[in-house]
């Protein structure tokens, strides 16, 4: 389980420091403000982007760890 573990965080490592991951999270954030008129800027509107990013964020810390510590 370890080793598909360390292959699999491997993968998205070397994907998400790829230019095209960049690119899909920057088009993510320009939909998100280009909708916000269409939301009214609503709460919910808010929450999307905000759970989004956190869930991105708390994902990526134990990613960035595992792939460090194997290195």
């Amino acid at each position: 389980m370890d080793r598909i573990f360390a292959a699999l965080s491997h993968r998205v490592a070397n994907w998400a420091g790829q230019p095209s991951a960049f690119a899909l999270a920057l088009v993510t954030v320009i939909l998100w403000l280009v909708t916000g008129p269409l939301f009214h800027y609503s709460d919910t509107w808010q929450l999307v982007i905000n759970t989004g990013t956190t869930i991105v964020t708390f994902l990526m810390v134990f990613l960035i760890h595992t792939v460090v510590a194997k290195s």
